[in-house]
């Protein structure tokens, strides 16, 4: 397997407090990998410096052999990666079909003047957004809440339409922060085995997050952030024993 990401001596301060820390590691095409730590360990602003919602102070990320860093968040997305947030970013007011057809007309390549006139490249790009819509749909498990208003979902389906926006994109790396965030353990499960399936069709996928027994049950290999550096790059059952990680994040209860 070639390596997709490489993120290499990534550095971020906020004024005089070292966000991100000389952290360097690298994602194999087809992998799942798992970005862990204690909460302000720097999970989410790696996430940040690799999407280009914030500019790194030292250090580079790369995509397949070509540089992300300095780019816009729209040009990093444009070259395949798609992430998700913490906090679901939808439209309220949209149902769950519209908010899926907005993100994939959003990145076609139809313009505006193209839509508002009616040309037939827009026609074919609404009705390519509708198909594209309805298999994100089957995939995370809301094609039965097409019409529904995307504020009228509980949380859980929201997070799951968070994903959607993501795959929508049809994206080679895909950033998950914290996807199973409100879910209940049966929700937990199908979704860790919904990311399986999304791995399976080709995607590459970094996950943060907090729920060990999915982290450990779905990553094929696991980082682990301190206080903004990293600690561990290892398999999920040398994780589990490693004690720098079980000091820091884990707990004395780890092998349970």
């Amino acid at each position: 397997m070639s390596t997709l990401l490489e993120v290499e001596g990534l550095t971020k301060r906020f004024g005089g407090v070292r966000a991100v820390n000389d952290v360097t590691f690298s994602v194999t095409t087809g992998e799942i990998l798992g970005l862990i730590g204690p909460n302000g360990a720097g999970k989410t602003t790696t996430f940040n410096l690799i999407s280009g919602f914030f500019s790194s102070d030292e250090g580079r990320v790369a995509l397949d052999g070509r540089r992300l860093t300095g780019l816009r968040p729209d040009q990093i997305a444009a070259m395949g990666v798609a992430r998700t947030f913490q906090g679901t970013r939808l439209f309220p007011r949209l149902t769950v079909a519209e908010t899926l057809q907005t993100a994939v007309l959003a990145h076609s390549s139809v313009g505006f003047w193209a839509d508002w006139l009616g040309f037939s490249s827009a026609r074919r790009a609404e009705a390519t957004a509708a198909q594209r819509s309805t298999e994100v749909m089957q995939w995370i498990g809301l094609e039965a809440r097409g019409n529904e208003v995307a504020a009228s979902l509980a949380y859980a389906h929201q997070s799951l339409l968070g994903l959607g926006l993501a795959l929508a994109m049809r994206p080679r790396l895909l950033l998950l922060d914290e996807p199973f965030a409100g879910m209940n353990p049966g929700e937990t499960r199908d979704a860790a085995q919904m990311v399986r399936r999304i791995r399976d069709t080709g995607v590459t996928v970094v996950l943060v997050e907090h729920d060990m027994g999915a982290v450990m049950g779905l990553c094929d290999r696991i980082v682990v952030l301190d206080q903004g550096g990293k600690i561990a790059d290892d398999t999920p059952e040398r994780i589990r024993s490693d004690p720098h990680v079980i000091e820091a994040y884990l707990g004395t209860d780890a092998d349970a």
